[in-house]
């Protein structure tokens, strides 16, 4: 809209809207900003839109790189126990799988001396007049530990203050045992357990001197009388025909890589299988094609013509993503040679669909995995052509800070972004001064556009009072010839 001015208005001294003058006069040099803004604008939703996608390629990123793992899903391995009730068990990845044949015949069992039931806890075990006496306790069978139980009158001579110095003791001295005093409707008695099981744990009394003190039993009996030791032996059983001895009831070292947990003595044979944990084979597929899905379906969104604007996505014409299309196209149509018939995807039951997704036929990929699981793992992690090796060694470069096509174009768009920020400052620069200049200028002409009527009226006023005197003084017409 161009600048108009009523000559008969400017002259009649309202003079002329200076800010509305300057403003229109810069109107067209603003429109260069509005081009810039919508640039700017176009380029943060491509960026939005790059961003997106880039972290769905990162996420297909870490879900190719469980697959190509060697210690991942596919070194995974898991137990089974045909009697769980008898023994349990479970594998690390140096395990090897395979069948065992399992028989218990005891398990490891902690070492136990108690004594006679007494009247209470808290009466004397010395005899009438005796003022000490000795109790040995062996720990870890014949060939153990004994250790000297002192017994003082009027300080540990009852079971219940001898149970809280064997504990003490246990505690400070490391003798392994732990005393307790039981009672029920036979009395009070006191329990000594071993800390550890099997022959480690084995208990025995091999001296107990708690008689009168004149050192005669005949006629005067122990005061604390101890039953024959229970306990204390290892776990007995065979894998696979071989006999094995153990301490304890948790086993590691019979299977290779195998850690057997025995929980009950059973005549008969138990089944202990090493397979693939195929579970998280399963799952680490599973994560893989829905991790790719999202990529191909943010590709698929910016390539779709909408119908009412006949436009692509506002990334459809950019180079980077047809690259980017390319590559995941040629990695998820890979084959192997050989390899049983497990050459692609298609053979683990992994089809591409019409837009370029993935599904899963989880019939055929469970048959796969339960035939030939060797086979599965080689497609994926075969060192020179597995299809996960070779679809990780592409994804580490797309998503490279430094070379990936997406990091890359972000990288450029965010340089013209900061370019257009910079020129359309730099503009707004040279707009606010130019308008500063256009106002005085203008402002000047409004002075005088207003001072117009006063300055007419002043001539007029001149000029009419030039007229008036020379009416006056100038001679009647004829008059030079009056005196003839």
């Amino acid at each position: 809209m161009g600048i108009s001015f009523n000559a008969a208005s400017l002259l009649n001294g309202n003079g002329i809207d200076v800010n509305a003058v300057v403003s229109e006069l810069q109107a067209t040099a603003g429109g260069q900003i509005t081009i810039w803004q919508q640039q700017q604008s176009a380029l943060e939703t491509q960026s939005n839109a790059l961003t997106s996608i880039n972290t769905d390629l990162a996420n297909l990123y870490t879900a190719v790189q469980a697959l190509a793992d060697p210690i991942g899903a596919f070194s995974a391995l898991t137990v089974t126990s045909s009697l769980p009730a008898v023994v349990t068990a479970t594998a690390t990845s140096s395990a090897t799988p395979g069948q065992h044949t399992l028989v218990l015949s005891g398990l490891a069992s902690a070492g136990t001396v108690y004594t006679d039931a007494l009247s209470d806890a808290s009466t004397s075990i010395l005899p009438a007049g005796a003022t000490g006496a000795d109790i040995q306790l062996q720990v870890g069978g014949s060939s153990g530990v004994t250790h000297d139980i002192q017994i003082t009158a009027g300080n540990n001579d009852t079971i219940s203050t001898l149970a809280a110095y064997i504990n003490q003791q246990s505690t400070n001295n490391g003798w392994g045992v732990s005393a307790t005093v039981l009672t029920d409707a036979s009395g009070t008695r006191l329990a000594i357990t071993s800390l550890a099981t099997g022959t480690p744990g084995a208990l025995a009394i091999t001296a107990n001197s708690t008689v009168d003190s004149n050192g005669d039993p005949t006629g005067n009996p122990t005061r604390l009388s101890f039953e024959a030791p229970v306990g204390g032996t290892n776990a007995i059983f065979t894998v696979d025909g071989i006999p094995f001895s153990s301490n304890t009831n948790t086993v590691t070292d019979v299977i290779p890589g195998v850690t057997l947990d025995l929980v009950s003595p059973y005549t008969g044979q138990v089944q202990v299988a090493v397979t693939p944990y195929t579970s998280q084979v399963n799952s680490a597929i599973s994560n893989f094609v829905s991790a790719y899905n999202a990529v191909i379906r943010d590709l698929n969104n910016q390539f779709a013509v909408d119908p009412s604007t006949h436009a692509q996505g506002p990334l459809g014409s950019d180079p980077s993503l047809r690259q980017l299309q390319a590559t995941l196209m040629s990695d998820v149509t890979h084959a192997v040679s050989g390899n049983g018939g497990l050459v692609n995807l298609a053979a683990l039951g992994i089809d591409m669909q019409n837009d370029g997704t993935l599904s899963i036929d989880a019939q055929i990929l469970s048959q796969a995995l339960a035939s030939n699981a060797s086979g599965v793992q080689n497609f994926f992690q075969g060192a020179a052509s597995g299809f996960a090796t070779n679809f990780n060694k592409d994804l580490f470069t797309l998503t490279s800070p430094s070379q990936g096509p997406l990091n890359l174009d972000l990288a450029e768009k965010a340089t013209q972004q900061t370019d257009l920020s910079r020129r359309i400052s730099d503009f707004q620069d040279r707009l606010a001064t130019q308008k500063q200049q256009l106002l005085r200028e203008f402002s000047q002409v409004n002075a005088s556009l207003e001072e117009y009527p006063f300055l007419l009226q002043e001539v007029l006023s001149q000029l009419g009072n030039t007229s008036s005197t020379s009416s006056n003084t100038s001679p009647a017409k004829g008059s030079s010839n009056s005196g003839s």
